[in-house]
């Protein structure tokens, strides 16, 4: 199945609304957006960003808290001082309790998805 001619303009407004001190992986924003394969792509539209501080890129990691899209930053220090910046702790690339800042976008933008403030597929 082809992704929305909008797919990244999806992904940004999802990452918009990570909240401070939490993070979301590639898999989980591509699932809510049904295109569950196509993690690969929200690091595509992660990478294309970075241009737009208003994007908060850095809250994305891979689905086992990896900064995998560290080298994309400003300096390859620069997505874990951001992290840091907001009280999540980050050690040899890998952010410590997870699970426990893990921002859901099925679950936390439910109310979106009721409202159709983000375009979801059926």
């Amino acid at each position: 199945m082809p992704l929305p001619k909008n797919f990244y303009d999806d992904v940004y407004k999802i990452v918009k609304k990570i909240p401070s001190g939490r993070v979301t992986s590639y898999g989980a924003i591509a699932e809510v957006l049904g295109a569950k394969g196509a993690s690969r792509t929200v690091g595509y539209a992660m990478n294309k960003s970075h241009a737009s501080p208003s994007i908060p890129a850095h809250r994305v990691v891979n689905r086992a808290g990896l900064l995998t899209g560290k080298h994309h930053f400003g300096s390859i220090n620069e997505m874990e001082s951001l992290l840091n910046k907001e009280g999540i702790r980050v050690i040899n690339n890998k952010i410590q309790n997870f699970q426990e800042i893990f921002w859901n976008p099925i679950i936390e933008l439910q109310k979106d998805i009721e409202t159709s403030e983000i375009e979801f597929p059926e």
